[in-house]
């Protein structure tokens, strides 16, 4: 007897789709990261980051009964993302079904489904964290929160606010482990410092050939994720491969959230009254904000 739509949906959703969630997440460096350090379940109709860009000016020495300054000024506003939508069908055509007769056929088939839907997510959530926010419905990534004067993020002008401006580097060409030191400490503020170094597979390279054998330390927890890296300055440089050709981010993972709004969730398997298939869905909604852009840097232009 063949499995019911139900049967297939149950099995899907109690077996397969936590395995699906695994891996979408373990597959590159930021989703595994954001898993472990930075995700949260969010809320309303848009993500809203409070954040505080300005100390008081309300403050100060006095002697016995001098007169206190209590004129208040503007110390904090919010930054807003709206949620996009992700999502990715498994769908069983009739013919799949014949080619594939007995239940662990249809169950060897389902499975292969969900692992390319899988590889789908993967690669299409781990591309737009990257990116700029640009492509319609896509999250607006690192590349826009380390973006520089001329644009906005989180509908806050970087023109306008210098304290929301990523540091970007746009003239080198050649990294080098000055370039990078300098960086470093651009971003950092006392013990305040980047968390993250991520880069491409040729740049992850060029880093590594810097570095003398005695100094090629690693990041034991990196490492037992997956991940290979090498560790400069005490902060692990990882390879992603779909960090854009020519940059090197360096991130503050303090001030980073991926939100979602609806975590992975599975819709079972129903079938158009006018195609001869069985349809069903996985989605995901969230958004990336950043609460602090200038401990967030870049080089965009590495050769």
């Amino acid at each position: 007897m063949p499995l019911t739509y139900g049967e297939l949906s149950s099995i899907t959703q109690n077996f397969l789709v936590p395995k699906l969630v695994d891996n979408v997440f373990d597959s590159n460096v930021l989703l595994s990261r954001a898993r472990k350090k930075w995700y949260e379940k969010g809320s309303g109709i848009q993500v809203q980051q409070p954040l505080a860009y300005a100390t008081t000016t309300a403050a100060g020495r006095f002697s016995g009964a001098d007169t206190l300054n209590n004129t208040p000024n503007d110390q904090v506003t919010a930054a807003t993302w709206d949620w996009k939508q992700y999502y990715a069908s498994i769908q069983i055509t009739r013919l799949d079904e014949l080619k594939n007769s007995g239940k662990e056929a249809v169950i060897n088939l389902v499975k292969s489904k969900v692992q390319l839907a899988e590889k789908s997510l993967a690669s299409l959530m781990g591309t737009d964290l990257f990116a700029a926010g640009t492509t319609a419905n896509s999250i607006v990534g690192v590349k826009g929160m380390c973006a520089g004067s001329g644009t906005t993020y989180g509908n806050i002008s970087k023109t306008d606010y210098s304290w929301w401006r990523g540091q970007q580097d746009t003239t080198t060409t050649a990294i080098t482990y000055p370039k990078l030191r300098d960086m470093i400490g651009n971003l950092t503020i006392d013990n305040d410092k980047p968390s993250l170094i991520i880069t491409t597979k040729a740049i992850y390279s060029d880093i590594v050939a810097l570095m003398q054998p005695q100094q090629r330390f690693t990041d034991a927890k990196t490492a037992d994720a997956g991940f290979q890296n090498i560790l400069v300055e005490g902060l692990p440089v990882v390879q992603d491969s779909h960090c854009p050709s020519g940059y090197i981010y360096l991130l503050n993972e303090s001030y980073i959230t991926l939100y979602y709004l609806e975590d992975f969730r599975f819709d079972p398997f129903t079938k158009p009254i006018n195609q001869a298939v069985s349809v069903a869905h996985i989605f995901w909604t969230g958004a990336l904000a950043c609460s602090n852009c200038r401990l967030q840097g870049e080089f965009s232009a590495i050769a």
